[in-house]
């Protein structure tokens, strides 16, 4: 396969675009995609260093090290993944961070993940009139220094990933709390309103940055979520509408989400299980370019109503995550959903991987 120039570690090599293309951008649903995981060092020897619980700041220059260890290791999978190092650390912690509030790390000894949250900002709505960005605060200073560090150590070898935005609703989580926030909205409504559209303006100011400091690769985004995808994509989250109605979904997030896609090229969306309930409103909103279905417990898992779910969604395409023998199962039996990207774990070493993606870029559905 031919190599790309810019993704050293991208084993799949130039075709990989072409197929993600046929995927996100033509909708094709004859076509499959996926990613193999197979056995990690470099998350194996995490795992044993770090135990699950609340830490210090990591220090930018060991986790961008850590990333390239990891995606180093994947050079030699040909598969439909793209590298990217995910910016954990500024995962929620930063936007609440900029404005002033505590921020918090915790370890994730499962997937080598540092990620980060505020506590509650303010008790009441007066404190919120003293909230602003500031260019020079200390999280804004420490999301640059970190773009910069990962772009050195990404350079040549693999992509930096769009993160999180914490927008609408998830941003007065940050003030409040969610307990609060959904109190909040019933009893002031507009003060909530006002807060989302400051929430969006310091998101935008986030995403923004990222776009000039990491800029595209093959006229794409690297995504924790999709792989790539074409254009200036963002990455967004309905968490907080999770155990909410539609009608409440539809009062306080879907013109959030358009509002920011709309800054953009587009979307993604990742959904939980206790939040499908909403993909018939979510599938309907503008611009969004693809949604992955988280699995949790108690609910049926994403691959096992995959078809039932594109009834729903019609051609926009999915990302889900499969065990590698539920999706040699159903890959034999000649039962997989089309347009759908399949994360597939627990496959058993390189070699198993890439003979299975032979056979996944012949499948059509």
């Amino acid at each position: 396969m031919k190599q790309n120039s810019l993704l050293g570690y991208c084993g799949g090599g130039e075709e990989v675009f072409t197929r993600l293309r046929c995927l996100y951008k033509k909708r094709d649903t004859s076509i499959i995609c996926a990613r193999t995981d197979t056995p990690s060092k470099t998350l194996k020897e995490f795992a044993e260093r770090h135990t699950s619980g609340f830490c210090d700041y990591p220090d930018p220059v060991e986790r961008a090290i850590f990333w390239d260890r990891y995606l180093s290791e994947r050079k030699d999978i040909c598969d439909d993944s793209v590298p990217s190092a995910y910016l954990s650390e500024m995962d929620q912690g930063l936007y609440g961070g900029i404005i002033g509030g505590e921020t918090r790390f915790l370890v994730h000894p499962e997937n080598g993940w540092i990620s980060s949250m505020t506590a509650p900002i303010i008790k009441s709505w007066s404190e919120f009139k003293k909230l602003s960005f500031n260019n020079d605060s200390l999280w804004f200073k420490r999301y640059l220094n970190q773009l910069e560090i990962f772009k050195k150590y990404a350079h040549g070898k693999f992509g930096i990933s769009h993160f999180i935005l914490i927008n609408g609703l998830n941003f007065v989580f940050e003030l409040f709390g969610a307990t609060r926030t959904y109190l909040e909205a019933i009893e002031n409504p507009e003060k909530v309103e006002k807060a989302c559209e400051v929430g969006l303006r310091i998101n935008l100011k986030v995403q923004d940055t990222f776009f000039e400091k990491i800029g595209l690769i093959e006229g794409g985004t690297c995504s924790n979520m999709v792989q790539w995808i074409d254009g200036k994509i963002i990455s967004e989250s309905v968490d907080p509408f999770h155990m909410a109605s539609i009608d409440f979904f539809e009062r306080w997030g879907k013109k959030q989400l358009e509002d920011a896609f709309s800054h953009f090229d587009g979307g993604v969306i990742h959904i939980h299980g206790n939040g499908r309930h909403l993909l018939p409103v979510i599938s309907k909103i503008e611009k969004l370019r693809a949604i992955y279905l988280g699995d949790d417990n108690n609910y049926p898992q994403a691959f096992s109503i995959l078809k039932d779910i594109k009834k729903i969604v019609g051609d926009i395409p999915l990302v889900v995550d499969v065990s590698y023998n539920d999706f040699i199962s159903c890959f034999e039996a000649h039962r997989l959903t089309g347009g759908v990207f399949y994360r597939i774990y627990d496959v058993p070493d390189k070699d198993t991987a890439n003979f299975l993606m032979d056979k996944i870029r012949e499948y059509r559905v």
